[in-house]
């Protein structure tokens, strides 16, 4: 039997969810990848998301998403924590694919409410209720009905949480009266954190322990200072940053994600092809005009 895990908040902070850096050939660039990991190392990111839904997890096969989790704990090299997305809709591949990428050395799992099926909530409770009981490590659920067409209710949430490896939610919602309503449902050792930018300040001056941000791969620093004052109390501060991000947090969705945040890293010089997986393709030309007029404004590119 593996022990239980709960307590210290062990994912509180600023996390990134991390673009997957590729050639125009479609293979993994893992040199932009190490770059990227080194990127965040040094701008404070407090932890990766790897492969999650801005790693492009739809269109990495299982060998592939398993080397790219492997190459970037490799390159964090315990200096930071590395979160591998581990989520699908069909319970036998999320157990599959969460036992393989236990051995890498990653810190946890975040797993997806299943898309595509529309799952009763009795089949939520039951889908991750099994892949916790896979593995030994702490598993944060992922909460965005925005993609999944599915929602897990808080009332959902409050069951999973007593489970001793499932340590918390990313909430993708953008509906910050969900957060109270979590917050009355849940123990305190119990993560909640932030999966929408636009709200993410907000979620965390209300109590929230962090954020999983797309804006941290353009932002890192900034987005850990701000997650770092809201969590010290310091709103104020908090808030002042965010001000400035604000543009960023919404330009890097006018087209689906993570097509805006690999042009943006592109055109800063961090990766060098900004190229995705089919079915995604480039973003049209006044959204490139959009995010590289915000990128000039924030000094991040010349």
């Amino acid at each position: 039997m593996w022990a239980i895990i709960k307590g210290g908040k062990m994912f509180k902070g600023s996390y990134v969810a991390l673009v997957t850096p590729m050639y125009e050939s479609g293979e993994i660039d893992y040199v932009s990848l190490q770059h990227l990991v080194e990127y965040h190392v040094k701008n404070g990111t407090h932890g990766i998301v790897s492969v999650g839904t801005t790693g492009e997890s739809a269109t990495l096969p299982f060998d592939e998403h398993i080397e790219v989790v492997n190459q970037t704990v490799k390159f964090a090299n315990k200096r930071i924590k590395v979160i591998a997305g581990s989520g699908a809709n069909s319970t036998s591949e999320a157990i599959e694919l969460s036992q393989a990428l236990a051995g890498q050395g990653i810190d946890g799992f975040l797993s997806v409410v299943p898309y595509y099926n529309k799952p009763q909530q009795r089949g939520m409770l039951a889908h991750f209720e099994a892949i916790a009981d896979s593995t030994p490590l702490p598993l944060l659920l992922y909460n965005v009905p925005g993609r999944t067409v599915a929602d897990i209710l808080c009332e959902t949430v409050a069951v999973l949480s007593k489970h001793d490896r499932i340590v918390g939610i990313k909430d993708a919602t953008g509906d910050l009266s969900r957060f109270h309503q979590l917050k009355a449902l849940v123990s305190e050792d119990f993560l909640l954190l932030s999966g929408d930018d636009a709200t993410g300040c907000e979620f965390l001056c209300m109590g929230g322990d962090g954020v999983i941000s797309v804006t941290a791969n353009i932002a890192p620093g900034m987005m850990s200072k701000m997650t770092e004052a809201a969590l010290a109390g310091d709103f104020a501060l908090a808030r002042q940053i965010n001000v400035r991000l604000n543009d960023l947090h919404r330009d890097l969705f006018i087209e689906p994600n993570p097509v805006m945040p690999k042009w943006a890293l592109y055109k800063m010089g961090l990766i060098k092809d900004s190229f995705l997986r089919l079915p995604m393709v480039q973003p049209e030309l006044n959204s490139q005009n959009e995010i590289e007029n915000v990128l000039h404004a924030l000094n991040t590119v010349s």
